[in-house]
C-alpha cells in the first residue's frame, strides 16, 4: 500500500442495529464487532493491522526509536524488599527480561536465590505473576499467574526452601489476593463460578464468593466462608490480621471506594461473620488491631482521610475515637511500624511521609530525596526498619532502607540508566480550568527549552476512579524529550489527588468536568508558548483512553495527534461486558434516564461527526483485554474511519496475546512505544534523532 493520503481503510460493514434509550433511538451499526471470535471480526482485525503496520513499517525512524528505547530500558530494576519470618523477598528485572524475577535470601548481605522466574513459564513472556502471599512462618508461598494479560488468575503454592510446587491448583480467581491463616494450613481467597470457556473474556462477572483453601485438598472441597446470593455485585477481600486472630472481610461494590467491613473471630471455631460497617457510605481500610481495638484509615466525615479507632466490643459510632484528624494534604495510606503510624500523604500530587504515635501525636516528617513519589514503608508492627522506593519524572526508581529509630535513609539499590538526569527538569504549574478551579500540572522537558510555540508536546491524562497521577520515571519519556518533546501531566478532577471531593467532582454527571480540565491544560500549554495545536498530541489509557476519545471528538481542532489506548469508548454498553458493570458507580448507567443523557453527550463512539477532520489517531488495544473489552476500540476505529474527512491517518493497532496492560512483556511494551512515538514523529513532523 502506498503511503500517500487519503488512506484506503478496510471496509467496516454497517448494520441497521438500533437501540432505544428512554425515547432516544441510538444506532449501533458496528455491534457485530463485539464478537471477537466471529470470522467477520477476525478478518477485520487482520485487515486493520495490515493497514496499520504497512504505515508504521514505512516510518524510517521507527527502528532507531526501538533501539534507543531498548538501550534505555536495559537497566536493573529492583522492587521493594519485604520480610516474612526469617526470609527476605524482592523482585528484580535484569533489564530486558519480559517479566521480573522473584528472589529470596535469608539476610540482606546473603546471596539471593531465584524463587520464581515467570519468564520460564512461557516462550514469549505472556504468563505473568499476578499476586503472591507468603505464609506467616515464611516457608510457603501462594502465587497467582495470569496468561496473555487476562484478569483471570490461577493460584498455586510453592515451598520456599525447595522451590518445588505443591499439588494445590486453584482456578477462576479474579480481583483477589490470598491471605494465610497463622497455622499455615491454608489461605483465604475469592473466586467466581466457572464461566463458559468460549465467553470467559467477555461475560459479566457477578457473585464473587470468599473461600478458605486447605493445603493438600482439591479446590472442590474449599470451605465457603461468605457469599451473598442476594447481592450479585458484591466482591470480598479477605485478610488475616497480623496477630492471626481475625479475618477482616472488606466488601466492595464496583469501583466506588466506599466499602463495608465484616470480621470473623478465627480463635473461635464456627464463629459467625459480624457486620462492623454495614453501609456503603465511606472508605474504611484496616491498618492493624490491638486485640479488639481496630485502627482504620477512613474518609468518613473527612474527604481527605483520617485515622480512627473502633473497639469492636463497643462498635457504636458514638464510641469511635479520632486519632489522626483530617489534614490539608490527602491521606493515601497508613502502616504500623516501630509501634507507630507511618502515614503517606499527597501534597499537590507529591508524596509526604509523616510519623505519629499510637495516640495520634505527631512525631516527625520523613525527609525524602526530592519532589516525587515514595511508596513502601511495609512491615510488621514492631519492625524498626523498612524499605521504600522513590521516583520522579527524571529520577529512576531508587530503593531506600529506612531506620524507624534513627530516622536515617540509606540507598539500598540505585539503578544505572543510560541518560543524565541533570539534562532534564520537572516543574509544577497551576492553570485555571473552565469553571475557574486551579488544576496542577507537571511539565518535564530538557533544560533550556525555548518557549517558541513549536515544541512537540505529549499531554497525558487519566482523571477518574480516584486514581492519583504522581511523578514516576519511564524510559520512554526520556526518548520523547530527546526528540525535543515536552511531557505534560495534569492532575485532572476525577482523580484522588485532593481526596474524595476531587474524585466526585469528575464522576457520573460531572464527568464533562474532566474533559474541560484536559482541554484547558492544552489551551494553557499553547498560550504559554510551549506548543501549538499543530504540535500537540494527547495520550491516555483505559479511563484515560475515554478521556482522549471524548476530547478529540469535542475539540478536533485543538490536537494534531491522539493516542487512545484500551479505552472505554461506548459509554452506553460498557456495563454489559466482564467487570464493566462495576464502573457504573463511576460513570453512571445508560439504564438511568438522567445518566444516559450525560453519557450520550460525551460517549466517544456516539459523538464523532461525519465529514470532520480529526487528529491523526493511533488507537491501541489487545485481543485478550478482558478489563476493557477490545470491542470498544474496534467500534470506535470503524466509526472514526467512516466519519473522518481529513488526510491524517486514523489507525488501530491490535496486539495479540496481550491484555489491558498488567503483566505485558517488556518486548511488547518497547515495540508498542516505538510504534506510538514513530507515529508521532511522522504526523507531527518531528526532526529525527541526531
Amino acid at each position: 500500500m502506498s503511503q500517500s493520503h487519503p488512506f484506503t481503510y478496510p471496509i467496516s460493514r454497517k448494520d441497521d442495529q438500533t437501540d432505544e434509550y428512554h425515547g432516544t433511538i441510538v444506532p449501533d451499526p458496528y455491534r457485530w464487532l463485539e464478537d471477537p471470535h466471529s470470522e467477520a471480526t477476525q478478518t477485520w482485525i487482520e485487515a486493520q493491522n495490515q493497514v496499520t503496520f504497512d504505515y508504521l513499517n514505512g516510518i524510517p525512524i521507527r527502528q532507531q526509536l526501538q533501539q534507543r528505547l531498548t538501550q534505555l530500558w536495559d537497566y536493573e530494576k529492583f522492587g521493594i524488599p519485604f520480610k516474612q519470618a526469617d526470609h527476605y523477598f524482592y523482585f528484580k528485572n535484569d533489564g530486558l527480561q519480559n517479566q521480573s524475577v522473584l528472589y529470596t535470601l535469608p539476610s540482606l548481605d546473603a546471596e539471593p536465590r531465584v524463587l520464581l522466574d515467570p519468564n520460564t513459564l512461557s516462550e514469549d513472556g505472556t504468563v505473568a505473576l499476578s499476586g503472591l502471599s507468603v505464609s506467616e512462618d515464611g516457608r510457603l508461598m501462594a502465587y497467582g499467574l495470569s496468561s496473555s494479560g487476562s484478569d483471570w488468575q490461577e493460584w498455586k503454592v510453592r515451598d520456599v526452601e525447595s522451590g518445588e510446587d505443591l499439588p494445590d491448583h486453584l482456578k477462576w480467581i479474579k480481583f483477589s489476593g490470598a491471605s494465610w491463616s497463622h497455622d499455615q494450613l491454608g489461605f483465604f481467597y475469592s473466586r467466581y463460578d466457572e464461566p463458559d470457556e468460549t465467553k470467559k473474556l467477555e461475560d459479566v462477572n457477578y457473585f464473587q464468593k470468599l473461600y478458605y483453601h486447605r493445603l493438600g485438598t482439591p479446590q472442590s472441597e474449599d470451605w465457603l466462608i461468605y457469599e451473598r446470593p442476594d447481592q450479585k455485585e458484591w466482591g470480598f477481600g479477605g485478610g488475616v490480621t497480623e496477630d492471626g486472630n481475625y479475618l477482616i472481610i472488606s466488601v466492595w461494590r464496583g469501583t466506588d471506594p466506599k466499602n463495608l467491613v465484616f470480621y470473623k473471630d478465627l480463635t473461635q471455631p464456627d464463629s459467625p461473620v459480624v457486620e462492623l460497617i454495614h453501609d456503603f457510605e465511606a472508605n474504611y481500610s484496616l491498618i492493624d488491631n490491638d486485640g479488639p481495638l481496630f485502627w482504620f484509615q477512613t474518609d468518613y466525615d473527612a474527604p481527605r482521610g483520617r485515622v480512627i479507632a473502633i473497639d469492636i466490643t463497643q462498635p457504636d459510632r458514638s464510641n469511635w475515637q479520632e486519632l489522626i484528624p483530617e489534614a490539608e494534604e490527602t491521606l493515601e495510606g497508613v502502616g504500623l511500624l516501630n509501634n507507630q503510624f507511618v502515614a503517606a500523604y499527597l501534597k499537590d500530587a507529591r508524596t509526604q511521609i509523616k510519623i505519629f504515635n499510637l495516640d495520634g501525636s505527631f512525631v516527625r516528617e520523613v525527609a525524602l530525596p526530592g519532589v516525587g513519589s515514595a511508596g513502601g514503608f511495609g512491615g510488621k508492627r514492631y519492625d524498626t526498619e523498612t524499605f521504600y522506593s522513590f521516583t520522579g519524572y527524571n529520577t529512576p526508581t531508587t530503593i531506600y532502607r529506612y531506620n524507624m529509630v534513627t530516622d536515617e535513609s540509606t540507598i539500598y539499590r540505585q539503578p544505572q540508566v543510560a541518560f543524565n538526569p541533570a539534562d532534564y527538569e520537572t516543574q509544577q504549574v497551576f492553570y485555571t480550568s473552565k469553571d475557574g478551579i486551579k488544576i496542577p500540572m507537571f511539565i518535564t522537558c530538557k533544560k533550556g527549552l525555548v518557549l517558541d510555540g513549536n515544541n512537540p508536546t505529549l499531554l497525558y491524562g487519566y482523571g477518574g476512579f480516584n486514581v492519583s497521577l504522581t511523578p514516576a520515571f519511564s524510559p520512554s519519556n526520556i526518548v520523547w524529550m530527546d526528540l525535543g518533546g515536552v511531557y505534560a501531566v495534569p492532575n485532572l478532577r476525577g482523580g484522588g489527588e485532593y481526596g474524595e471531593e476531587w474524585h466526585q467532582a469528575g464522576m457520573k454527571l460531572n464527568k464533562q468536568t474532566v474533559f474541560d480540565d484536559f482541554i484547558a491544560a492544552a489551551e494553557w500549554l499553547i498560550a504559554q508558548g510551549y506548543t501549538s495545536a499543530q504540535k500537540l498530541a494527547i495520550s491516555g489509557g483505559s479511563n484515560g483512553g475515554l478521556l482522549v476519545g471524548a476530547c478529540m471528538a469535542q475539540r478536533p481542532d485543538l490536537f494534531a495527534a491522539a493516542l487512545p489506548a484500551v479505552g472505554v469508548m461506548d459509554m452506553l454498553r460498557f456495563h454489559k461486558f466482564t467487570i464493566g458493570w462495576a464502573w457504573c458507580s463511576e460513570y453512571g448507567s445508560s439504564e438511568n434516564p438522567e445518566e444516559f443523557a450525560a453519557l450520550y453527550a460525551y460517549s466517544p463512539l456516539h459523538n464523532l461527526k461525519p465529514e470532520t477532520a480529526y487528529p491523526a489517531t493511533l488507537i491501541t488495544t489487545a485481543d485478550h483485554d478482558d478489563r476493557v473489552v477490545p470491542a470498544h476500540s474496534f467500534k470506535f476505529a470503524a466509526a472514526l474511519q467512516a466519519a473522518h474527512a481529513g488526510e491524517a491517518p486514523v489507525l488501530i493497532r491490535i496486539e495479540t496475546k496481550a491484555g489491558h496492560g498488567a503483566g505485558k512483556p517488556t518486548a511488547k511494551v518497547i515495540e508498542e512505544v516505538a510504534d506510538r512515538f514513530g507515529f508521532l514523529v511522522k504526523v507531527l513532523g518531528i526532526e529525527p534523532l541526531v
